[in-house]
């Protein structure tokens, strides 16, 4: 897909347009879910910048696309031909990459606060790993 406007060109009326032509509120469900989502991919975003791991920096990157495809999905109500959807073959391998991850990783004992730098903010990475 190329696109060659930033804009919509349709005012603020307080809503946002969706994949099928309708308009909800921006204050809506909908649409904060799919702030949410945006922001995460933010975070990851941030924490691909951070780290220098090739295999989670692959990961990453399927991470932040398969986010895209759940934040298409999210704006596009009912049947649409054609639209991105999340399939279950997305989230097993999800589900298998935080597995995989977690197994690597001493048992938590607490909870962690994230800080010191910005992969350790991002995704909690210790400081030593980046």
């Amino acid at each position: 897909m190329k696109l060659t406007k930033i804009y919509t060109r349709t005012g603020d009326q307080g809503t946002a347009g969706l994949v099928d032509g309708s308009r909800v509120s921006k204050s809506s469900l909908r649409m904060t879910a799919i702030g949410e989502i945006d922001e995460a991919n933010a975070t990851v975003g941030l924490a691909m910048a951070a780290l220098r791991f090739s295999d989670v920096l692959g990961k990453l990157i399927r991470i932040q696309n398969d986010l895209f495809d759940l934040g298409a999905d999210v704006a596009t109500p009912g049947e649409v031909d054609g639209a991105l959807r999340i399939i279950a073959g997305q989230v097993t391998r999800l589900e298998q990459e935080i597995d995989e991850m977690n197994s690597q990783l001493q048992p938590l004992n607490s909870f962690i606060l994230p800080s010191g730098s910005p992969p350790v903010f991002a995704m909690g990475v210790p400081p030593s790993e980046c």
